[in-house]
């Protein structure tokens, strides 16, 4: 079985392949602090609660991180604890097949690659990934397969946090669609302004960028992915594909493009 690992800012997401399915998935919090030890206490936790797992071992690890000091504890968590394990990380000199039209491609984050990778290979080009997380990251891929280009806006949590400290009468509500758009009360106020709030943004955001990556706006694809996507789905109107687990299946991509 693959084990696929993809730390973002805020959470970490595990999935568990075999073939091409994944068949077991977990979410944590991502902790800069954490060492490569208690990584491994957590990771083998997770593993061994598993009733999918019972006799059967991880045969192959692929990881990507946007946190630099994580990567570095995983990748010493993988040589101290699955030294015997093919491992393959996301970073320069790794084959992606996914060529980087950015002028500094180095600051194009490896699970913006990977979700590039996965789209293209699940949805064809030309395509644009909506990645809710920490911050929500369009991407833009060519019909050739190239990453074009970015956009990158505030997160939802993020967003929900700065305006919950900023106002004194505003508190964190629970992201849930409110009964109508207009709303009667504080709670259903602040939910309506962010669901639909940033439903119209990936709308305005999408319709822009895909005027830009093709002749006809109509033959780009747009695939939506990360934690916070459910959210927003079913209320913008640009989204095509809802696919959960896309940096999971791009990194095992990866993973068998570089050991096949």
């Amino acid at each position: 079985m693959l084990l696929a690992i993809d730390v973002g800012n805020t959470h970490t997401v595990l999935g568990l392949f075999e073939g091409d399915e994944v068949i077991e998935h977990w979410r944590i919090a991502t902790d800069a602090r954490r060492t490569a030890d208690e990584i491994a206490v957590v990771l083998q936790g997770l593993l061994g609660q598993s009733p999918l797992l019972k006799g059967t071992d991880v045969d192959g690890i692929a990881l990507c991180s946007t946190v630099p000091s994580v990567l570095n504890e995983m990748r010493e968590m993988c040589r101290r604890y699955y030294g015997d394990v093919t491992a393959v990380i996301v970073e320069p000199g790794i084959r992606t097949g996914v060529p980087v039209r950015m002028d500094n491609p180095k600051e194009v984050g490896s699970d913006r690659i990977v979700n590039a990778l996965a789209a293209i290979q699940l949805y064809g080009g030309p395509c644009i990934i909506v990645d809710f997380g920490t911050a929500t990251s369009f991407d833009a891929v060519s019909a050739k397969g190239e990453y074009v280009g970015a956009v990158t806006a505030p997160g939802i949590e993020i967003s929900v946090d700065a305006l919950a400290s900023a106002g004194a009468q505003l508190h964190k509500v629970e992201l849930i669609r409110p009964r109508s758009v207009i709303a009667k009360n504080t709670v259903e106020a602040l939910q309506s302004g962010i669901i639909y709030g940033f439903a119209g943004q990936v709308d305005g955001i999408v319709e822009r960028m895909a005027a830009e990556l093709a002749q006809d706006p109509d033959d780009v694809t747009v695939v939506a992915t990360g934690s916070a996507a459910p959210l927003v789905v079913s209320e913008a109107r640009s989204i095509d594909v809802h696919e959960p687990w896309l940096t999971l299946i791009g990194l095992r991509l990866i993973y068998h493009r570089n050991t096949a």
